[in-house]
């Protein structure tokens, strides 16, 4: 979701928006694709999707052309006024949102639990008749609060909806964010946190969406973080560290080796690309990570 660096990008990648406007590169692009019905045939083996807030220069539709020409299932990030877009072109919402507060004000604050218990209560009867499954949700930052304290408001105020997302088969999934560059004082910033989170909680309804940048940043050790707690992940997110762009060999992460971890545990989810392109051609770099993505 988008934190202070994100908007600062997004409004970077908009004030680009009128030179591809005159251009029509976009456009033209996810119309080509459209005509020519050209779909990139990946391996089967992971699943694919693509964050939406990386991509705002683009509209939904537009996206979805571009996402369903490279070989993806789904978008990452759209609410429910866009999933009319996204069946349209037979794209799911891999990873829904709008039913959060904001990423600092989470399930970590007893203050914060009766509205998160009304807006997550309204939102996943509608993801569960849409046919989606993931639902996006925040610890919030600590705001001097200690990691047992954290624990303990989050398993209260999610215990309180549990019991509907397992009736409607809907996913609470929070996110690990890190407090080192991105998210100040975020309390989920470590993975033996959230872990002990979904220990506490013991429902197959609430898992981690384990960000392997975010979690390069702040703690690094991915693949062995990975096998030890893939059990406890239900999403992962993609970006190249440092700086969050392109995850090809400009950045330190070994892209290929972490996919292939994935694959071997079994993971059946989605991996979303979430970086914010540099490259001129911000198509042909998602398409590039993808490609990267798919072993």
């Amino acid at each position: 979701m988008p934190d202070k660096n994100r908007r600062t990008a997004i409004k970077g990648i908009l004030a680009t928006t009128a030179a591809f406007t005159t251009t029509g590169s976009l456009s033209c692009f996810a119309q080509n694709e459209q005509k020519m019905g050209t779909v990139y045939q990946l391996k089967g083996n992971i699943n694919h999707s693509v964050c939406r807030w990386c991509f705002n220069d683009l509209s939904v539709e537009e996206l979805c052309v571009a996402a369903k020409g490279m070989g993806m299932k789904g978008i990452d990030l759209v609410g429910p006024k866009d999933w009319p877009v996204l069946k349209k072109h037979g794209l799911i919402s891999t990873m829904c949102n709008g039913a959060e507060i904001s990423l600092t004000e989470g399930f970590n604050h007893p203050q914060y639990h009766a509205t998160l218990v009304k807006n997550y209560s309204d939102m996943i009867p509608l993801v569960s008749k849409a046919g989606y499954t993931n639902l996006i949700c925040f610890s919030g930052n600590r705001n001097g609060m200690d990691d047992e304290t954290g624990l303990k408001n989050s398993v209260e105020g999610l215990k309180k909806l549990l019991p509907l997302a397992e009736k409607h088969k809907v996913v609470l999934v929070m996110e690990l964010l890190n407090s080192k560059v991105n998210h100040k004082d975020y309390m989920c910033d470590r993975t033996a946190w959230g872990a002990e989170l979904a220990k506490r909680l013991g429902s197959e309804n609430f898992k981690l969406l384990y960000d392997i940048y975010h979690m390069q940043v702040d703690e690094g050790n991915v693949i062995q973080t990975i096998r030890d707690n893939h059990q406890y992940i239900a999403h992962y997110h993609t970006a190249g560290v440092p700086g969050r762009h392109e995850i090809d060999d400009t950045q330190e992460l070994n892209y290929p080796a972490i996919m292939r971890a994935i694959k071997a545990t079994g993971f059946k989810g989605f991996v979303a690309q979430e970086f914010i392109p540099e490259a001129k051609d911000k198509l042909a770099s998602l398409r590039k990570a993808v490609q990267i993505c798919d072993v």
